[in-house]
């Protein structure tokens, strides 16, 4: 990414303006979001951080979201002419974190997640509808990056604000929003103004010291009852602070949930029933990230990709702050379909895939990758790779720091709601904690603890199973004819790069087995995975390998389950569920679970967006494709099919 000196010589009175109030607006604050529709490569944001820095008086977290197709032309956040220090180190920041510019929402942190900037690639119309969250202050410029969708580049000389796009930016106004944009002077009678007052937008005049036209602000002030659209969210009663979350559950998503949850500012305690975090499926001494790649793009591929990108960059603050062993380097996935590479080349040109996220790879160059000679082609993912999940864990809980308390060999045996919210009881029915917001990030163990509210007798509310897998473990010198690949491969199977004197492989996927004993036959099964991937018949002799067996949670449609837990008794009185955000909720109540074998790839996301659901800030992923993982939707599909 290119850094190229700007100037704020171009900046509009009402730009100064909107600039000049946000202090006064997010003073005191403990959250402030800003929606910029106008994209300049950064360097608004950059102003607005340095004066959130500045600013004693600030909020306590800043997000802002930039909207805008600029977004993929990249980012040019940029430096003063005087050389301005301080600017350089925040323009140097944004460049180490600029993600790969997939078809996606993306989330950049700061400050410790204080000041965090979520990247929506769209025009700005279809990115209103794809937002979750609530605005405080909308900047909207001018000229045609902002009009409504299908407007050619530069057809329309100014911003117009028609009903469509006043209505989508009065659904994701907070009370007293401010709105400014560059247009005709507020007196006069025009479109835009027009559809701002029917949206429930009204003009504010300037302060006596300063008449400037440029001054006065709209503000979202409805002189009617707004017709909000349902929520998928119940909030809890009021309390006097940020609230404080029980996690139940110290595997790696209940970590992750301890991190992100300390990124929106609040505080939580984690519970584990082991005597240490990250000892059950979450103790396998390494595992593989990476995103996937189908020709539909559905929410399969959507999500991966977007938690990939997380991954990626959590993985990244691990093995570089916290001592962790693995790499954020690449990943081969070998296409073992009888498929031309010219065919999959074809088909992510289709997809707008930047070469940063994904590529294809010929055998030939597969081969030089890896150091082995393949002889099928290649998706190679850069920013995918290995990691010991273990360690990730604690990584999240370094990071969460003193906004976290984990409470090990602690066994929540029940849940039960209580006058201040929801009490976790042990084996006596003593409660071990009590408050208003709970995450199970406790896999398929939240089904116990989900029965008085889910009964067994409706399990198609949250279709899971358990699904057992054994890796294999042996030594290098044991394993004759062997040599690891420089990157981690997967294809049918996978195997890991030098990991020390082990050899990492496998792994099993079998439904409806409950054995926790580490069997030969599967050995079998990995090592013929393995003559797969390495073109290498390694036999079928187990003597010399030893491994490790866990359960992982899924889903029947294979995505997690991720936020408020639906209230199946209120559901049941309820015709109209086709939609999970109508669905209603246990309020306070959320989940974070059925990460199945991707856990390492979808903790960090489905946390953050979790932890954006309780806090209320602005969520990381899509709407539409938050419908896809959300943890009512099973509800809604039952209700569309009339059952």
């Amino acid at each position: 990414m290119n850094l190229p000196p700007a100037t704020s010589s171009g900046q509009t009175d009402s730009a100064a303006a909107f600039d000049r109030r946000l202090p006064a607006l997010w003073r005191g604050r403990q959250r402030f979001v800003i929606l910029d529709g106008a994209f300049d490569g950064g360097r608004r944001f950059v102003q607005w951080w340095q004066a959130w820095q500045q600013d004693p008086h600030r909020c306590a977290q800043l997000h802002v979201i930039s909207a805008s197709p600029q977004i993929a032309s990249g980012c040019a956040a940029a430096l003063h002419p005087d050389g301005d220090s301080a600017v350089h180190a925040l323009a140097t920041q944004i460049a180490r974190a600029w993600p790969p510019l997939t078809p996606n929402v993306h989330r950049l942190a700061f400050e410790g997640g204080r000041v965090q900037w979520l990247l929506v690639p769209l025009p700005l119309g279809t990115a209103l509808r794809e937002l979750l969250g609530e605005v405080d202050a909308f900047w909207l410029g001018s000229h045609a990056q902002a009009t409504p969708d299908g407007a050619a580049p530069g057809a329309t000389p100014a911003l117009t604000i028609d009903q469509r796009l006043a209505k989508a930016l009065a659904r994701l106004a907070a009370p007293e929003a401010t709105l400014a944009f560059d247009g005709p002077p507020a007196s006069s009678d025009t479109e835009s103004h027009r559809a701002l007052r029917s949206a429930g937008f009204a003009l504010t005049p300037p302060a006596p010291d300063s008449p400037c036209e440029a001054e006065m602000a709209w503000r979202y002030a409805p002189d009617f009852v707004p017709r909000r659209s349902a929520t998928r969210s119940v909030k809890a009663r009021p309390t006097d602070g940020p609230p404080h979350v029980l996690v139940i559950g110290g595997g790696l998503a209940g970590c992750a949930m301890a991190w992100a949850l300390a990124e929106q500012g609040l505080r939580s305690t984690v519970f584990e029933r082991r005597h240490g975090p990250a000892l059950e499926t979450s103790g396998n001494p390494a595992g593989i990230f990476h995103g996937i790649v189908n020709p539909q793009d559905g929410a399969h591929a959507r999500f991966n990709r977007a938690a990939a990108l997380e991954a990626q960059r959590a993985v990244s603050i691990a093995l570089a702050g916290h001592g962790v062993q693995g790499s954020a380097t690449g990943l081969l996935r070998l296409e073992k379909n009888p498929v031309d590479v010219a065919v999959m080349r074809d088909r992510l040109a289709r997809l707008q895939l930047p070469p940063t996220y994904v590529q294809v790879l010929s055998a030939q160059e597969a081969s030089a990758r890896c150091g082995w000679p393949l002889t099928h082609p290649a998706w190679w993912y850069p920013g995918g790779g290995w990691v010991q999940p273990g360690a990730l864990a604690r990584s999240f809980l370094e990071r969460a720091g003193e906004r976290t308390t984990l409470r090990a060999d602690v066994q929540v045996d029940a849940l039960a709601r209580g006058p201040d919210g929801w009490q976790l009881l042990d084996e006596r029915g003593g409660t071990l904690a009590e408050a208003q917001q709970v995450v199970l990030a406790n896999a398929g163990d939240a089904l116990r603890l989900l029965r008085p509210w889910m009964p067994t007798s409706n399990p198609e509310a949250w279709p899971m199973r358990a699904v057992r897998g054994q890796i294999s473990i042996g030594r290098l010198v044991s394993m004759a004819g062997l040599r690891l690949p420089r990157v981690p491969v997967t294809g049918s199977g996978y195997l890991l790069p030098d990991c020390g004197d082990d050899v990492i492989f496998g792994a099993t996927a079998q439904t409806d087995d409950d054995d926790p004993a580490v069997r030969d036959r599967d050995h079998r099964h990995n090592l013929a995975q393995l003559s797969s991937l390495c073109g290498v018949d390694m036999g079928t002799n187990t003597d010399a390998l030893r491994g490790r067996t866990g359960w992982r949670w899924s889903t029947d449609d294979r995505l997690p389950l991720l936020g408020p837990v639906p209230d199946l008794a209120a559901a049941a009185l309820m015709d109209d569920l086709d939609q999970p955000l109508k669905v209603p909720r246990l309020a306070g109540l959320h989940a974070c679970i059925a990460l199945g074998s991707r856990g390492i790839t979808w903790a960090a996301l489905g946390a953050q967006v979790v932890a954006a659901s309780i806090s209320g800030a602005p969520l990381p992923i899509e709407a539409s494709l938050h419908d896809c993982v959300d943890a009512a939707r099973f509800v809604s599909r039952r209700s569309r099919r009339g059952s």
